[in-house]
């Protein structure tokens, strides 16, 4: 007996091995997608009552996550989806197989976009999100290959992702921030006591905050250097490898990693790539 979820992705998988079929008839199934003049587009809208204090959790393959956040107590979600393929209607028959899953709870909303099975040659899809979130909520993001945005957000923010770069902007909670290849740039409008990580394997990390924050900072990189600017810390520790130091008497843990790029830290409105190198 096959379920209706198998049956879909066997059926997906088919699809997208025809399309691969089709394509090479005509374009030999160009891997680098020059060729990919067929497109399709369509919109999923959908919109969920939040408890105070509740969770946003989003998951993605291919394209970019924007969440903002806003007044009120709902989650409204608005998915933008493309396909491309080498016609028009390859695009639109795959566009009808890249799914959505939604699990809404009083305390959590959970949206994932579902992964393909098969080799996908011949064409190329993507998801690209925007959310509006009460900026109590927490967040939770995590995508493979796009950048992660997060603006005006008053609870935590996790976002994750592979290929991408992650920004932060106007953030007053903790955050969790990780990137394999891309940077990270966060933006502290306040600093809460719940803990700020911010790490990268190759890219940059760069954060704001503000000079009268309370926080124990460390910073380190692999390949490259720290740089410091419109702050005060008094070091325990200093090089131009690693960084250890408190501010205005320490408070808040904040830890900023890098294998291959710098590390930037600087007070809101100054020039982060200015002076004060180690």
């Amino acid at each position: 007996m096959i379920s209706a979820a198998m049956y879909r992705r066997t059926r997906a998988r088919i699809v997208v091995l025809g399309l691969c079929a089709l394509g090479m008839a005509s374009s030999a199934c160009d891997l680098s997608f020059a060729g990919l003049s067929g497109r399709a587009t369509d919109e999923w809208t959908h919109s969920y009552p939040l408890a105070p204090g509740g969770e946003v959790r989003l998951g993605n393959v291919n394209g970019a996550i924007e969440v903002d956040g806003v007044d009120g107590s709902t989650v409204e979600v608005r998915a933008e989806r493309i396909a491309r393929a080498v016609t028009d209607q390859n695009a639109r028959e795959l566009l009808s197989h890249l799914v959505i899953h939604e699990d809404a709870k009083p305390g959590r909303v959970t949206i994932e976009t579902e992964k393909l099975s098969g080799i996908l040659l011949g064409a190329s899809l993507e998801v690209r999100y925007h959310v509006s979130a009460p900026r109590g909520a927490k967040i939770d993001l995590t995508n493979t290959n796009g950048r992660i945005t997060v603006s005006e957000m008053t609870g935590r923010v996790v976002a994750h992702t592979t290929n991408g770069g992650i920004t932060g902007k106007a953030l007053t909670g903790g955050v969790d921030a990780r990137v394999t290849n891309g940077g990270v740039r966060i933006d502290l409008a306040a600093v809460s006591s719940d803990r700020v990580s911010l790490s990268a394997t190759n890219g940059g990390v760069t954060l704001t905050l503000p000079s009268a924050a309370k926080a124990d900072v460390s910073a380190s990189c692999t390949n490259g250097g720290i740089r410091i600017s419109g702050l005060t810390l008094e070091m325990s520790e200093q090089s131009r490898r690693r960084v250890e130091g408190r501010m205005n008497g320490g408070g808040t843990p904040i830890e900023l990693r890098t294998t291959n790029g710098g590390v930037r830290i600087g007070a809101r409105g100054e020039d982060v790539e200015g002076t004060h190198e180690f």
